[in-house]
């Protein structure tokens, strides 16, 4: 008989894999290290196959685990789907304002999810940078606003820690003293906690390339020119990396107009966002 895959389960493969450590993992989902491993180990048992390469310095796909990511991530993003689903249907306009970073497949395919299973809403998502964002929000063009809380106008209605994620080309000797370097183009917040860990641990390091583009440096990434730290649903599996400094987790926040206060639309796109941002 067919074994169904727990949520559960899933949940702490995609958290491992995107934190690159199972401790961090474990510290993102509110669990025990040991308890999470147990929970790896009982999804590898369900499927017949490791799923992660286990070291000291953290964790990486095997195969088997880079054919699984992409059908959890899904799972989970549905999962988050069904559970607005069940609520009464909602109708309307909601304008979304994403920095690019946060612009990924899983949530953007979660919010056309939301909008097909939700054929009297219009959804308009905005991918701009932060200070775009926030005067979208001013004018009344987007409802909700999911970025760097430095750039909202507003105290916001809940923030989150997510995990920043070594990345590089195959060729990418990651060993090298200094180290190479693809950055965000200033001004960036997060480049400063990358260079600091770096800095921290004794590394010296050089920048080669730098774009004001996801696009622009995920394809420098790709091309090998060096190493980056993005958000880990930006990294491709196969081109996360170990060995280099553990990386601080970066904080974004979601605030929406108040004049939106208890509109059931705009209500249920926050959930969605706030079950897979958390």
């Amino acid at each position: 008989m067919a074994q169904d895959l727990e949520t559960a389960l899933l949940r702490a493969f995609v958290s491992a894999v995107r934190s690159g450590s199972i401790s961090r993992a474990a510290a993102a989902l509110g669990h025990s290290q040991p308890a999470l491993s147990q929970q790896l180990r009982k999804l590898e048992r369900a499927v017949g196959q490791p799923l992660l390469h286990r070291t000291a310095t953290g964790v990486s796909l095997t195969k088997s685990g880079e054919a699984l990511l992409p059908y959890a991530e899904r799972i989970l993003a549905l999962s988050a789907q069904a559970v607005s689903a069940a609520g009464p249907a909602v109708a309307g306009h909601c304008g979304v304002g994403l920095i690019e970073d946060l612009a990924s497949l899983p949530l953007t395919r979660a919010l056309a999810d939301f909008s097909r299973m939700n054929v009297d809403a219009t959804l308009e998502l905005v991918t701009s940078p932060g200070p775009q964002i926030r005067n979208a929000l001013t004018e009344g063009r987007i409802q909700l606003a999911l970025c760097d809380p430095f750039y909202l106008p507003d105290a916001p209605r809940w923030s989150a820690r997510v995990p920043l994620t070594w990345t590089a080309g195959h060729n990418v000797d990651v060993s090298l003293d200094p180290l190479p370097l693809v950055l965000f183009s200033q001004p960036c917040r997060w480049r400063t906690p990358v260079l600091d860990a770096l800095e921290a641990a004794g590394r010296r390091w050089r920048l080669v390339f730098e774009s004001t583009s996801l696009a622009g440096v995920q394809a420098a990434v790709r091309a090998g020119l060096g190493a980056s730290a993005l958000l880990a649903q930006n990294v491709e599996p196969e081109m996360i990396v170990s060995g280099l400094p553990v990386l601080p987790d970066v904080e974004v926040a979601l605030t929406r107009s108040a004049s939106t206060d208890g509109d059931p639309l705009v209500n249920a796109v926050e959930a969605v966002l706030r079950r897979l941002i958390e």
